[in-house]
């Protein structure tokens, strides 16, 4: 009989940037250096060989990193020509009052079926209720209408705000970017527990588990220190809305692509066949309605 294909891995969250074609002024950052380059598919492909779980890296979910429309287009522009490259999060600016014309526009240009989903740093905003403003509110019902999701990038202490927006919004797909960012190099954990539990009430919020490795200690985290949020989210969301994410390059900071997949690697460690095709690919697939592995 022939041998069963091996199944795929979907890195749900990762980022691209072209320095020549377009700078990122956020990596001025000293503390950034050693990021401070260029990143192409090429590159994810070469630093993405260790497996998980057998499965090996089989498509992507490519993120924006800026509040520039222009490096939206590039990136789907760069989807409809990169076959690892299953579905864009992009930026559009929600409090625009042309919000809806802005997004049709994208949906109808190149590229334009890859946009999934858009993203604004609020993790950034110094305001508690960014998300509650009613020009934000506009533009999230726009997005709403046009069956697109919203990845939600927050601290710990600003999840309050995501958990209002998972109230205000039950048919709005929801995907909690980096677990909501807890204080692991302080093992403050507490706060962000409870609100993680509350906004998991909700069903249509998925979180991907992603960017916990640039919480820790950069230099001297363990599994050890990972595990505590692994198990709150396992608990609390299940594998059903929980994804894999790389956070590459930004996880080059704490220890690059392979070494959290072998962390990733070592905390599914006892689950299910199931368990793990939803972990590792089926939760990103259906979340971002990617093409079936």
């Amino acid at each position: 009989m022939p041998t069963p294909p091996t199944p795929a891995l979907v890195d749900a969250h990762h980022h691209l940037w072209n320095l020549d074609q377009r700078p990122q002024p956020w990596l001025d950052d000293p503390a950034l250096e050693s990021i401070h380059r260029t990143f192409t598919p090429d590159d994810l492909r070469s630093a993405a060989t260790h497996p998980i779980a057998g499965r090996r890296l089989h498509s992507t979910v490519v993120v924006q990193c800026m509040a520039d429309l222009s490096e939206t287009e590039d990136l789907l522009a760069l989807a409809d020509q990169e076959p690892l490259i299953g579905a864009v999060v992009g930026w559009a600016d929600l409090r625009s009052p042309a919000i809806g014309d802005v997004l049709d526009r994208l949906l109808a240009g190149p590229g334009g079926t890859y946009l999934r989903s858009l993203r604004h740093l609020v993790q950034g905003e110094t305001d508690p209720r960014w998300l509650q403003h009613p020009e934000v509110e506009r533009g999230l019902t726009a997005v709403l209408d046009r069956g697109l999701s919203y990845d939600v990038l927050v601290r710990d202490h600003q999840l309050d705000q995501a958990i209002r927006l998972a109230e205000r919004f039950p048919g709005l797909p929801q995907v909690l970017n980096h677990a909501g960012k807890p204080c692991i190099a302080r093992r403050e954990l507490a706060d962000w527990e409870r609100r993680i539990r509350r906004l998991a009430d909700h069903p249509q919020v998925f979180c991907k588990v992603s960017g916990l490795i640039t919480e820790a200690d950069h230099a001297t985290w363990t599994t050890a220190d990972i595990r505590p949020v692994w198990e709150v989210l396992l608990t609390s969301f299940g594998p059903e809305r929980l994804m894999f994410g790389s956070d590459w390059p930004v996880a080059n900071l704490a220890g690059g692509w392979n070494r959290w997949a072998a962390t990733v690697d070592e905390l599914l460690a006892g689950c299910s066949e199931h368990d793990l095709q939803a972990l590792l690919g089926g939760t990103a697939t259906a979340a971002y309605r990617l093409r079936p592995l």
